[in-house]
């Protein structure tokens, strides 16, 4: 029996069977998430800020009657930051902090993707900065770039997701 090393390549050196993701926009560039991770997707809704918070945490929000961390992926990723639109989406995601909302752009779609459709960045895109980048998906029309949902939400950021909770009861 194989071992797996990570979610796409197995110590067999056969590609893992697929990749089950969300897809969504930010700009004009998509991103995956692993489906396990994604609770629900939600519309935009009112979100309270947090002083003092990092600027990528957008702030707390009331999600049918518990309180959730709500970050701006565009801002966590570096890509300029847009309008909300009627399209805009709070995926929220269960991950080792805690739920916790991300503002993206649109949600496209929900997908498999075969394991030989996906290759490990290569060392010019793994900066540290980049650290929520896992792997890059070749589908037929476009890149996905698969996320890894503890390089989005750093172990660091653990403490003030807590704080925000607090904050709010």
């Amino acid at each position: 029996m194989a071992t797996r090393l990570d979610s796409t390549i197995e110590v067999t050196g056969q590609p893992a069977i697929e990749e089950h993701v969300v897809i969504f926009r930010l700009a004009d560039e998509y991103y995956a998430l692993d489906i396990q991770t994604v609770q629900e997707i939600v519309r935009m809704q009112a979100i309270t800020s947090i002083p003092g918070s990092d600027f990528w945490v957008e702030g707390i929000t009331n999600l049918r009657g518990r309180v959730v961390p709500v970050v701006d992926l565009r801002k966590r990723c570096g890509v300029d930051s847009g309008e909300y639109t009627a399209e805009t989406r709070i995926v929220v995601v269960s991950s080792s902090t805690g739920m916790v909302g991300l503002i993206v752009d649109a949600v496209s779609e929900v997908m498999r993707i075969p394991g030989d459709q996906v290759e490990q960045p290569s060392a010019i895109v793994s900066v540290p900065e980049n650290t929520y980048l896992r792997g890059i998906a070749k589908l037929e029309d476009r890149l996905v770039s698969l996320m890894d949902l503890d390089g989005v939400l750093p172990a660091s950021a653990e403490g003030e997701f807590e704080y925000a909770s607090a904050a709010a009861a």
